[in-house]
């Protein structure tokens, strides 16, 4: 009889097997042992540029290009490069390759491009796509001259490459401070990098200041940043103070523009650093079909080999200076560049300012130069060290030729040498060395004349090495040559605000105004009728369970205030929707204002004014009132953050008109009552006041109730308390609230 077969029990055991090898472990030790590494290892070898101004990949690849001669040679394609950089660099080819683009001349990405190119490599302004790497050529701009200065002088570290089968710098010796002249954008894990561009000539001339005197006024010689693309800054000193100082902050860039009155057009001809073409193309568009700008009938990007080029097309009587402001408002026509100038210094990333950023780049570039002094000395002593048994030889030629002819070994010759002149066997190899035809008293005394000049060259070469004014000085110098063969015209003009015209306060569209309907219901839709469609059909369709939470005529300039369950506020005017009838559901509010994913609308306001007063119970029985006022903004901002206290949810809000005379009524869930006045509720001038106690709660109570009552009503005396906290009154069913509410 065959034996039963014993899955159930293999099962177990699997199972058994499985838990036993599942174990409790820490997140924290998960973190440790294999996040953090990951982290370390984005921030400290991909994303963040180090002081010579490079991030790994940067290096990489030109490092790959500078040894394969591309630095003063003929191009190479594109291709080439990208296989060599593979070498040093173990991510994919297009990687390599966008990189190598943004490096390039033709991308106009940088102010002093690293690479001399020839073919099509997409532009900084646009979205256009870069040719394929089989297309392209290149070869190194001659600015990486300065770049490499010193590396083959020992200037740096040279180290293993990802399989160590090749060495590549650590570093880059750049002679200049390059991490300032051109922009550099990284996002690594936890930590970001967003560096701007400075002009060659002045942050050359800034650095030479600060090296002769530490305390130098920066803004005397470094005005603002300078991009490629270039475009107006608008000058504000506190922000640039705040930039150099700390090196975060922003700095506002404005596109610049002229209108051409024979055709009716505004042609853009510059844009900030931080856009594209198509973006402001696409908004502008999007804003003409909308209805918002209706002084335009056609824009199109006219970009040739000229430049960039876009061009409006505006309808008769439209004045292209106020179009521009507003555009500049509803666009990234005018946008703002965020600095934040988290740089590596020795593995460690670090926030600087200008200052502190020049001083690493002084310390970093005097380190380089005495490598390459202590190299040069190395050199130099180890030539004066031949030239002085040279010129032992010298005293008796005939004997140096005789030991050779009387040796019959040719591994003899040297040790020979070195016995008959008392030399050592380095300088014997180097008199072996000699060729035949150069075994005369002139070859030997033009080279034993070197000797002088090399021993003044070694006392020089230590005397810099002991001298750091010296070295300073020999570092001003190359700045200042520097300046000299490569610094260009600032691009991005300044403009101050004295310069600025004043602000056009009809620089708004006029809204027409006129009496509206509006119908707000408690799931978020919003309606706006005709008057004339009112007339005798006040009957309004609602979703199912939906139910009306306001209704009443306003004007088509009322601004209306959607406050939300995230203590977020979103603003809108009766004129950005659209007519509608009775019979339809009307705009779903957190659709058209693109709310949150899951955010609804809790309340909302409607104002011409701004001066109403709203107020607000929380669960935790505290209440707090808010001028409305404090909601209104300068720039027309769409949403606001923080519009009141999260601390605790929130139980009703309601609206005081200015002048209105009434009181509150608050029921809490264990059905007790209280009647107060409005001044009771303190009016905060911070949006995010968690208020004062007015209901004083039991645990696990609540208020459940919070509406405005007719002031001085007998029927709710009982319930009136003219101070707070108070635990209120038990509340009376025969009461009718409906015939109180206003």
């Amino acid at each position: 009889m065959p034996k039963p077969r014993r899955t159930l029990d293999k099962t177990a055991s699997n199972s058994e097997n499985k838990s036993a090898a599942i174990s409790e472990r820490p997140i924290t030790r998960t973190l440790e042992e294999n996040y953090m590494p990951y982290t370390m290892s984005v921030i400290i070898s991909r994303a963040i540029p180090e002081i010579d101004g490079f991030k790994p990949a940067h290096r990489k690849l030109l490092y790959t290009m500078y040894k394969m001669g591309l630095l003063g040679g003929q191009r190479t394609k594109s291709a080439n490069v990208v296989g060599q950089t593979m070498k040093l660099n173990p991510h994919g080819d297009m990687a390599i390759y966008e990189t190598l683009v943004r490096l390039t001349r033709a991308n106009e990405a940088l102010l002093h491009p690293f690479i001399d190119s020839k073919g099509s490599f997409g532009k900084q302004y646009s979205k256009m796509a870069f040719a394929a790497a089989r297309y392209t050529e290149v070869r190194l701009d001659s600015i990486c001259g300065e770049i490499f200065s010193g590396i083959d002088k020992d200037a740096v570290d040279l180290v293993d490459n990802y399989d160590s089968t090749l060495k590549e710098p650590a570093l880059l010796p750049t002679a200049f401070p390059n991490l300032l002249a051109n922009p550099n954008t990284g996002i690594a894990v936890g930590i970001a990098s967003n560096i701007c561009s400075f002009n060659l000539g002045e942050i050359i001339d800034t650095t030479v200041a600060l090296i002769r005197d530490p305390d130098h006024d920066i803004f005397s010689t470094l005005k603002a940043p300078d991009f490629s693309t270039g475009a107006m800054l608008l000058y504000n000193r506190e922000q640039l103070e705040q930039v150099y100082r700390t090196g975060k902050g922003s700095v506002r860039l404005r596109s610049r523009y002229n209108y051409e009155k024979s055709g009716n057009l505004i042609e853009i001809k510059e844009i900030p650093y931080t856009t594209n073409i198509e973006t402001i193309v696409d908004k502008i568009a999007d804003l003409a079909k909308s209805g918002k700008l209706k002084e335009i009938s056609d824009v199109r990007d006219e970009t040739d080999l000229n430049g960039l080029k876009i061009a409006i097309d505006l309808k008769r009587g439209v004045d292209p200076d106020k179009l521009m402001k507003r555009l500049y408002k509803l666009t990234t026509l005018e946008d703002d560049f965020p600095c934040n100038f988290n740089i590596l210094i020795s593995g460690t990333p670090r926030l600087m300012g200008i200052k502190e950023i020049i001083s690493e780049w002084h310390a970093f570039r005097c380190e380089c130069l005495r490598r390459e002094l202590y190299y040069d000395l190395r050199k130099k002593e180890e030539k004066l060290h031949m030239l002085r048994g040279l010129e032992k030889i010298l005293l008796d030629i005939d004997k140096a030729i005789a030991i050779i002819r009387g040796t019959k070994n040719d591994r003899e010759v040297v040790p020979n040498l070195a016995a008959g002149f008392d030399i050592d066997e380095a300088q014997a190899e180097y008199v072996a060395e000699i060729k035949l035809r150069n075994l005369n008293k002139e070859y030997i005394l033009q080279r034993t004349a070197d000797i002088e000049r090399l021993l003044k060259e070694i006392a020089d070469i230590e005397a810099i090495l002991k001298s750091e004014k010296r070295l300073d000085n020999m570092i001003v110098k190359q700045l200042t040559d520097i300046k000299e063969k490569y610094a260009i015209p600032r691009k991005t003009e300044i403009i101050y605000e004295d310069a600025l015209p004043a602000e056009d306060t009809e620089s708004e569209p006029e809204i027409e105004d006129y009496p509206v309907y509006a119908v707000m219901t408690r799931d978020g839709y919003l309606k706006k009728i005709s008057l004339a469609s009112m007339r005798g059909n006040d009957e309004q369709s609602l979703k199912e369970k939906d139910e009306i939470v306001f209704s009443g005529e306003v004007t088509n300039r009322t601004e209306i205030l959607f406050l939300s369950d995230r203590s977020q506020c979103y603003k809108a005017r009766m004129s950005d929707f659209e007519g509608t009838k009775s019979s339809a559901l009307g705009d779903f509010i957190p659709a058209k204002l693109g709310f949150d994913s899951g955010e609804r609308v809790m309340f909302t306001v409607f104002t011409v004014s701004y001066a109403e007063t709203l107020y607000i119970l929380f669960e935790n029985g505290k209440a707090v009132a808010l001028s409305i006022e404090t909601y209104k903004t300068k720039n027309n901002r769409k949403k606001l953050t923080n519009a009141y206290s999260d601390s605790s949810p929130v139980c009703a809000m309601s609206v005081l008109q200015a002048g209105e005379d009434a009181e509150f009524l608050i029921k809490t869930d264990s059905g007790r009552a209280l009647v107060i006045k409005p001044s009771l509720i303190p009016l905060k001038s911070t949006r995010t006041s968690g208020g004062v106690q007015i209901i004083a709660l039991k645990k696990q109570d609540k208020p459940s109730l919070f509406v405005k009552v007719e002031k001085g009503s007998k029927t709710l005396s009982k319930y009136r308390k003219l101070k707070v906290p108070s635990p209120g009154a038990i509340w009376e069913d025969q009461i009718s609230l409906d015939q109180e509410k206003q």
